[in-house]
């Protein structure tokens, strides 16, 4: 499991936009109750850190790893998921 503990955060993003292999903290959500309901249902909830480990080709998901587990999420989800990048050696 990854220690994300203590990181400075610079910039704010969606989490669709992140690249692959970046860290970054949940900041909040664009998006109504159920979405909201369905992204805390995942793990994702604001002052969470997770790792982008890949965007799946031609519309596909990206995969998170978010405390010691690996997710799915949707890209118009993750478009509607505000995080800021970590700066943070991870290795």
């Amino acid at each position: 499991m990854i220690d994300f503990t203590e990181k400075l955060c610079t910039h704010l993003m969606r989490l669709l936009d992140v690249t692959t292999g970046k860290v970054v903290r949940v900041v909040g959500f664009d998006g109504g109750r159920g979405l909201a309901q369905k992204i805390r249902q995942m793990g994702l909830m604001p002052g969470v850190w997770a790792r982008v480990i890949r965007q799946a080709p031609f519309g596909g998901p990206l995969l998170l790893e978010i405390q010691g587990r690996v997710i799915a999420i949707g890209r118009n989800v993750a478009a509607r998921i505000e995080v800021e990048e970590g700066e943070c050696d991870l290795h």
